[in-house]
């Protein structure tokens, strides 16, 4: 009997180092299972994007999207071109893990610092993916382009492409998804190309000029066929002078136009001083309308997107210099607050 017990307590023994090793086994199992589902989760956090302005934005949350997060350094009425980053700009471009800015120099005051991030985190300036075949020159720069090729949404399609290929480049694995995004919203922006055709085609022939703040709307103009004059220059740091005002005002009288734009992000004096002077040659000209030009309208409505911007820029001009347009626009969203 004394055997037997020897015997059971030896299998006691052995059972009980057979269970430890199937817990111990188990244990780890669930440890490395922990593990991989951290680093799955961790492998699936958005990519922190920071644009510098709100077309760009845009276009960076489209493209990218469930797999980016983004935030724009300038918002509504904001003029990029003198625009000086804070302290808090600093902070957030620190922490991004990639940038997008329009380049061109259109962030002129910012253009150093973001040289000096691109040599440590990738920084893309999506508007130097267009074709310079397909750029006009700056009439503000030497040597440089007119920066404002989101005016044409045909041009603007190239900026798109280079969104596409910057995700494509930090995350390959998500490739079609990019793709699949980016073949989504170039199908809107072509049809908004449609839509301004189809409207501004309307304006009638003696009417085809449009007088701006500043000379923001080349692109627009070449696209649909309009004559362009901008009070300033392409950058809005080039002040306007007396004798340019006066010119303006002479233009105005023998043209016979009725309206000119003020801009979102401009201020109103100059073109002001535009319609008082044509006034007092006793021709009468109206503020057509305010138009976004280097700012999208206000977050969260339709206007605060790149599609409702120039939708609402296309509609207002055709409409004020005589054409036909629907009062909401394109999509019937003009106006709507979202």
């Amino acid at each position: 009997m004394k055997s037997r017990k020897v015997c059971s307590s030896r299998f006691r023994k052995l059972d009980f180092m057979r269970y430890f090793k199937a817990a111990v086994l188990a244990v780890t199992v669930m440890v490395f299972a922990g593990f991989s589902s951290l680093s799955a989760a961790l492998a699936k956090t958005p990519i922190n994007a920071v644009a510098t302005v709100g077309m760009v934005a845009d276009a960076v949350r489209a493209v990218g999207g469930d797999n980016v997060t983004v935030e724009a350094l300038m918002g509504t009425g904001i003029d990029p071109h003198s625009y000086r980053q804070t302290r808090s700009d600093v902070v957030k471009l620190g922490r991004a893990d990639a940038i997008f800015a329009n380049g061109l120099f259109l962030e002129a005051q910012m253009e150093d610092l973001l040289l000096k991030l691109q040599e440590r985190k990738p920084v893309f300036f999506i508007g130097e993916a267009i074709d310079p075949a397909k750029l006009e020159g700056s009439t503000a720069y030497t040597g440089r382009y007119d920066p404002h090729v989101w005016m044409s949404p045909t041009l603007w399609q190239g900026a798109i492409d280079g969104v596409t290929e910057a995700f494509v480049s930090m995350d390959p694995e998500n490739e079609q998804e990019y793709r699949s995004n980016a073949k989504a919203y170039l199908a809107q922006v072509q049809e908004l190309a449609k839509y301004g055709d189809k409207i501004l085609q309307t304006v009638p022939q003696e009417h085809r000029v449009l007088v701006t703040a500043h000379d923001a709307f080349t692109y627009l103009g070449r696209d649909f066929n309009l004559e362009v004059v901008g009070i300033q220059g392409i950058s809005t740091n080039s002040e306007a002078g007396l004798q340019r005002i006066e010119a303006l005002v002479d233009l105005l009288v023998d043209r016979k136009v009725t309206a000119v734009f003020v801009e979102s992000s401009v201020s109103e004096r100059n073109v002001r001083a535009l319609v008082e002077g044509a006034a007092a040659k006793g021709h009468k000209v109206e503020v057509g309308g305010e138009l976004f030009s280097d700012a999208m309208g206000q977050s969260n409505t339709y206007e605060g997107t790149y599609i409702g911007m120039i939708d609402h820029n296309m509609t207002t001009i055709t409409r004020a210099l005589g054409g036909e347009a629907p009062a909401q626009g394109m999509q019937g969203k003009l106006g709507a607050g979202h």
